[in-house]
């Protein structure tokens, strides 16, 4: 008997684990699969169904091409806007929230309340935030533009907090065998790790704020989502199809673009 065939005799057996696990995710799927209730299918919901396809296969060709505030290019402008606003707002909150709840930057407890303070506004959903913020604010792109801001300071001090706890310290100890100053050590051995990993994250945050700042018009917080709830509740598919087309160009171009600069960041 050779090494390999004593590797697998001598192998933990998984069997009952794994019946046991397999039976549990067919219960859940099963469970899951009673919420399916196709008797609330009627022909006019098909009928529905099929004008909402040759909605968006036949456009509003003026709304998609006209440049007035109620046209699809202003409301895509405006939704871009928001997403941008709200992300660099959160991405300068984050910052310091970041190094105040690195662990290898700050005494452990206070890392620790600061996580827990990240935590919690993690768990809230944006939709929520933004019919928090039109209470406060009114409806309109302001509140919009924080809560992505709000939204953003969440995730990017998490994301944050990884790149920071995996800082070259070598080149610190370096930095001030050398002699050199904080500000020296901050401007020549922490800012050029962080600067390119940071501004990758940013625009993947951007990336993800543009398709939650759609959502929140339908809230009223600016943007394309208002138009779009409003033409659906009017069952005019038409503009419905051209604010969609207009909507998946755009996520569309800005994922392309912001994952060329990512890759080109992070490869260098």
């Amino acid at each position: 008997m050779n090494a390999i065939e004593k590797q697998l005799i001598n192998e933990p057996k998984y069997t009952t684990k794994s019946i046991i696990s397999i039976m549990i995710l067919a219960a859940f799927l099963l469970w899951s699969l009673s919420a399916i209730n196709l008797s609330n299918m009627t022909e006019n919901g098909f009928m529905i169904a099929k004008n909402i396809m040759l909605g968006i296969l036949s456009p509003n060709t003026e709304l998609l091409f006209t440049w007035s505030t109620n046209g699809v290019p202003y409301l895509l402008l405006e939704t871009m806007a928001i997403a941008f606003l709200g992300t660099i707002v959160g991405a300068i909150l984050a910052v310091p929230l970041a190094f105040l709840s690195a662990s290898n930057i700050v005494a452990k407890p206070i890392a620790f309340l600061v996580r827990l303070i990240l935590i919690f506004i993690r768990t809230v959903p944006a939709i929520v935030y933004g019919l928090m913020f039109i209470r406060v604010t009114g409806p309109g792109p302001f509140a919009g533009v924080l809560t992505m801001a709000l939204v953003s300071v969440g995730m990017l001090s998490k994301l944050y907090v990884d790149v920071i706890e995996n800082l070259e310290t070598s080149i610190l100890e370096s930095l001030e065998s050398m002699g050199c100053t904080t500000y020296e050590k901050i401007r020549y051995g922490i800012i050029p790790q962080l600067s390119a990993m940071f501004i990758s994250i940013v625009i993947y945050r951007f990336d993800m704020n543009l398709r939650d700042a759609a959502v929140l018009g339908l809230v009223g917080a600016g943007g394309i989502g208002a138009p779009l709830i409003f033409a659906m509740n009017g069952y005019k598919w038409a503009e419905v199809g051209s604010i969609l087309i207009g909507l998946m160009i755009l996520i569309l171009f800005i994922e392309f673009l912001s994952n060329k600069i990512r890759n080109k960041l992070v490869k260098g």
